[in-house]
């Protein structure tokens, strides 16, 4: 089935279909937020122990679900009035949308930081159980190259153990720290305002008197165009190679500042989660699942996980007095997910050139 294309036509009824969304999403929000509450609010904040019961481990569980539901209902509201503020009044709007996407970001870091521990301590363990890395000269005999790919290899087993334990100690410290962000936001009385306003919004939703004579295609039409020139400006022939190099220009160097290439990708894939929740808008309950779109933001999201456990291995490599094994395992984890960086944009570029079909 082909994919929807937002016509620019207007609706009479865009103002209620605007509205109908934001008070669904407000009802997803508030209940999510009922849910978190009653499960006792432990948003993931560890392991659970051996001796807690199953009854505890069914309460966290529900806790991590609920703020899930929580940021996935604030992301939906703040993309939503970005997108279609020309029908909503300004001044509610604009202060709205920054609050939601502090709450949604606080809500997350939890997550991402036990996320990327997890991938980083699993890409160790891969490497160090792996054949050692080719080296720049071709040796002069197959012995002479088995002897150097053991001592490679030696030198990542040894130094992964202790790079794996430094990391495991930072991105814990920075988890623990983040739930306990989470906790204090979320009994704020900053949170208690954003979650009032949801509340208002579940019932009356403040449209302009433009709401009813402005369509919601043209301004969905517009987010899409924009996804299309920021995907235009992104280096597409560079990354229809299977493997280049461009994401390791930088490397491991002394400068803390993020890598500047990245910041397009992320940008696309912000501007396409617009564009989804655009469509889900427009087409409501018949809103096709884009399969070319779904895959391209799973690359996309790939890509950002792999930039920031690269990222945090570059850190943890900065890390004063380490022995030279640890910063060696450290290196070559932050080579290994700037190559996932280049695979995740080899992956996007495939399926954004790709024929668009859709399902129901």
């Amino acid at each position: 089935m082909a994919q929807q294309h937002l016509e620019p036509t207007a609706s009479p009824v865009a103002g209620d279909a605007l509205a109908a969304y934001l008070r669904a999403q407000a009802t997803e929000f508030l209940r999510a937020l009922r849910q978190h509450r009653e499960s006792g609010g432990a948003a993931g904040g560890g392991p659970p122990a051996r001796a807690q019961s199953s009854v505890g481990e069914n309460s966290a569980k529900e806790a991590v679900d609920a703020a899930r539901a929580l940021r996935r209902s604030a992301r939906r509201i703040s993309g939503t009035l970005h997108t279609f503020r020309p029908m909503l009044d300004e001044g509610w709007s604009e202060s709205m949308r920054p609050e939601l996407a502090w709450l949604s970001g606080t809500l997350a870091r939890e997550h991402a930081y036990g996320a990327r521990l997890e991938r980083l301590l699993a890409a160790l363990h891969r490497l160090s159980g792996s054949a050692a890395f080719p080296t720049q000269t071709s040796p002069a005999s197959p012995a002479q190259a088995s002897s150097e790919e053991r001592t490679e290899k030696g030198r990542l087993t040894v130094g992964a153990a202790k790079a794996g334990a430094l990391l495991e100690r930072r991105l814990t410290l920075t988890r623990t720290r983040a739930h306990s962000a989470a906790l204090q936001a979320l009994g704020s009385s900053r949170f208690h305002a954003v979650a009032d306003s949801v509340a208002v919004l579940a019932s009356e939703v403040p449209l302009t008197a433009a709401a009813a004579t402005t369509g919601l295609r043209p301004l969905a039409a517009a987010a899409e165009e924009r996804l299309g020139d920021a995907v235009t400006a992104l280096p597409l022939i560079t990354a229809g190679h299977p493997y280049n190099s461009a994401a390791l220009v930088h490397g491991l160097s002394a400068d803390t500042v993020p890598q500047p290439q990245d910041a397009p990708w992320h940008q696309v894939r912000l501007l396409l989660r617009l564009h989804r929740y655009a469509c889900e808008v427009v087409f409501g309950d018949e809103v096709l699942v884009d399969v070319r779109l779904l895959n391209a933001g799973q690359a996309l999201d790939r890509h950002r996980d792999a930039a920031e456990a690269a990222a945090a291995a570059a850190s943890a490599a900065r890390t004063p007095r380490i022995a030279p094994a640890t910063a060696y395992a450290l290196g070559v984890l932050h080579a290994d997910q700037r190559h996932e960086v280049e695979a995740a944009r080899f992956t996007f570029q495939r399926a954004w050139l790709r024929e668009t079909v859709g399902t129901p």
